[in-house]
């Protein structure tokens, strides 16, 4: 890259700075341990953790530029290490999943029988049951046939009268061709043109489209040289100050 391209990213980083400047200054004006004592137990861990990756990011970042293998350094490991406690700060935030409490049917009907076993007529009469109970599964299910064969039979049914009804259709609709084969044969076309006005209303909403992306393009300029306007101030601001400081 040439000095000329490099020159608005260096104005852009200077800017950044100074917005970082500004954001970190209530942490910096203070030493850490005062500022997390004023916080309770979980924002202080996330304080700390957050404190000791920025450091070490700051130091792999460092490294990379200097041209070290950062991912050998121990500095690498630290970063995972800080990782995992972010894990863990996440898995104490999120609530545990609450169990409902339910009844274990087949348990419960298990220890019944076991504790009802040896009663003649309460056996009896679970057999009883169980019989009726088959005895309903049965019908149920020999209703449940008949009500599908029924159900084919009348989709058969249907079938057939749809395909007739198809057949009848395409019968009427292969006389309409010829009728419509045999107009055309005697000079009769169906011709269909579009109205001017359509095309002017078209030219319109063109003319339309055009006229806001011109705006819009403005706009977009417009802000582009506020905003350097609004640097180049700062800036000459900055280097005011740093001039008055030398001064001194």
């Amino acid at each position: 890259m040439e000095a000329a391209d490099l020159l608005p990213l260096l104005e852009q980083l200077d800017d950044n700075f100074d917005d970082l400047e500004e954001a970190l200054k209530p942490i910096l004006e203070s030493p850490v341990l005062e500022t997390s004592k004023k916080l309770p137990v979980l924002d202080k861990a996330k304080f700390h953790v957050l404190v000791t990756y920025a450091l070490e990011s700051l130091i792999f970042s460092y490294l990379r530029l200097h041209g070290v293998n950062a991912k050998e350094h121990p500095v690498f490991r630290e970063l995972i290490r800080v990782k995992q406690y972010f894990g863990k700060i996440q898995a104490l935030e999120t609530e545990p999943e609450q169990r409902a409490m339910t009844l274990d049917k087949e348990a419960a009907g298990r220890f019944i029988k076991h504790g009802l076993a040896g009663n003649d007529k309460l056996d009896m009469k679970r057999k009883e049951q169980e019989a009726k109970e088959k005895a309903r599964a049965q019908l149920r299910a020999a209703l449940l046939a008949k009500k599908a064969a029924a159900s084919e039979t009348s989709s058969r049914n249907r079938t057939s009268s749809s395909d007739s009804e198809s057949e009848s259709d395409n019968e009427a609709s292969d006389s309409e061709k010829s009728m419509i084969a045999g107009s055309e044969q005697l000079g009769n076309p169906l011709e269909t043109t579009e109205p001017e006005d359509s095309q002017e209303v078209k030219k319109k909403k063109d003319n339309n489209k055009h006229e806001t992306s011109k705006a819009i393009r403005k706009r977009m300029k417009r802000s582009k040289e506020e905003q350097q306007e609004r640097n180049k101030e700062r800036r000459q601001k900055k280097m005011e100050a740093r001039r008055a400081a030398k001064a001194k």
